[in-house]
């Protein structure tokens, strides 16, 4: 179902599946359709509400007795990395990630299946075709970009572009407010360097160079190992019913009465 750019959004419901995070919970989903002239800056007012983007459609968890899937995002200012974060980007110096537009590449897609089957074998996506992959990165009339990390090489200070092969790549939207990680993956073989952790340490400065004062980081799941390592990007804010808050050490009530 198409949505006329001038309409209001009309908002719909998925049928309930199992969930991929948490064993015995099932989740449902709303979402909407963003097209045409006012997508962009409707992708920003929903991600503000706690959507995030999968090609032209936006969605937000709707299950029925869980909320333990939270939005979060770090406040970019106030980011201070800790011992641990530093090493990670001293470590990754020789890397340098190149803003590019959102088009598909078949170097792309080979480092896409490499990092799902080795990270993400049980998940999703693990199906997804070459053509699924375009999609994602392509269809979008929203502000996003893809920034393909590579090593440092001779040229990097005259154009900013790295050398060699690609070691990591991330689709990534830009919102009035911050910037929004879409979907990240990397070299698995590299996955000791951390790299993960450096996009994200990257992304936080590339939104303080842009002045957004946010970094949006999609849903943290309480109680999900998986998921857990969102937590460490201090100060993180979560949604809550009432606004944005800063998401405290305890644990926070998920559970429907």
């Amino acid at each position: 179902m198409t949505q006329h750019p001038t309409d209001a959004p009309q908002f719909f419901l998925t049928a309930p599946s199992a969930c991929p995070y948490l064993p015995g919970k099932t989740e449902r989903k709303v979402f909407t359709h963003m097209v045409g002239e006012r997508a962009a800056a409707m992708n920003s007012i929903l991600s503000h509400g706690g959507f995030r983007r999968s090609q032209n459609i936006a969605y937000r968890p709707a299950c029925e007795d869980c909320r333990s899937c939270i939005s979060v995002r770090v406040r970019v200012d106030d980011f201070r990395p800790d011992k641990s974060q530093r090493r990670n980007y001293t470590r990754n110096s020789h890397l340098i990630g190149a803003e590019l537009p959102p088009a598909a590449t078949g170097e792309q897609y080979s480092l896409f299946r490499s990092y799902l089957d080795a990270r993400h074998a049980d998940g999703g996506m693990v199906d997804m075709t070459v053509g699924d992959y375009a999609a994602m990165v392509e269809e979008t009339h929203v502000s996003t970009m893809m920034i393909e990390y590579r090593r440092r090489g001779i040229n990097t200070f005259l154009n900013g572009m790295g050398d060699g092969p690609l070691i990591g790549a991330a689709l990534t939207d830009v919102l009035i407010d911050g910037l929004s990680m879409v979907y990240s993956f990397y070299e698995p073989d590299l996955q000791s360097d951390g790299l993960g952790t450096f996009m994200i340490l990257d992304h936080i400065e590339r939104a303080r160079r842009r002045g957004l004062p946010y970094l949006y980081l999609g849903y943290w799941v309480q109680g999900s190992r998986k998921m857990d390592y969102k937590r460490r990007y201090k100060p993180l804010e979560y949604l809550t019913p009432t606004g944005w808050a800063i998401l405290p050490d305890e644990p926070i009530e998920t559970e429907l009465a």
